[in-house]
Formats: C-alpha cells, structure tokens, sequence
C-alpha cells in the first residue's frame, strides 16, 4: 500500500531530481524549459527468477545486504540489453558484484505504467 498519495510523491521526487541529486548540478530557469518529463508509475514489488524476466515488460529491483539498485523496463529497451546484461547491470547500480544475481542477491521485478509530456495534449 502507497504511504504517499502519487500526486505528492511525483512533486517530491521531480524537486529532488531537479535540486538535489548529487551526481548533477541544479537545473537552471533555462534548462527547465528544455525539460522532456518522463513518469514511470510501478507496480508492486514481486519476486522473480531470473530466468522469468522479461526484458521491456519488467523492472527489476535486486538487493542484498543493505545494498539495492532499481532499473526501469525502458531501460533495457533503450539500451538494447538482453536478460543477463540487464541483471548485471542492476547488481552494477546497486554496487554488487555482477553476478550477485546468481550468488544469492533477492531479485524482485515490476511493471511500470509509463507517462511522458508527449502525451499531454494542450488545447489550443
């Protein structure tokens, strides 16, 4: 069950992407007109077997420890990536070793509903 209403939850994480994402500087007045806005809306969280995902359709949440990384269904898609290097390439973000998939990590998988500012249409 969500603990924030999705309206809340997507202003919260568009401001902290904008202003407080330590990998990049804050956007600028100027760069937020350039902005294309992407939402993926996820599902819940279910357990998967590796050979199960499939690549486009599922996300994918591995951890272990107090380590986790989340990769989108898109992502693979844009990258053209198979289900093994989509796998390593979620250990990868959550700093595991590649094949911690195979070693033990929980791999969890999700489906995304997926919303971009392309497909909002503005009256004229």
């Amino acid at each position: 069950m969500p603990i924030t209403p999705l309206y809340r939850a997507v202003a919260e994480t568009a401001r902290a992407a904008a202003f407080e994402d330590s990998r990049f500087l804050p956007v600028t007045k100027e760069e937020a007109l350039k902005l294309e806005v992407s939402l993926s809306v996820l599902s819940r969280l279910f357990p998967i077997l590796p050979e199960a995902v499939e690549v486009g359709r599922h996300g994918l949440v591995i951890s272990l420890g107090a380590r986790r990384g989340l990769l989108l269904p898109q992502v693979t898609v844009e990258h053209g990536w198979d289900r093994e290097t989509f796998l390593e390439q979620t250990c990868r973000k959550a700093g595991l070793p590649l094949d911690a998939w195979r070693m033990g990590a929980t791999v969890e998988a999700f489906t995304a509903e997926v919303f971009s500012d392309s497909d909002v249409q503005v009256p004229c």
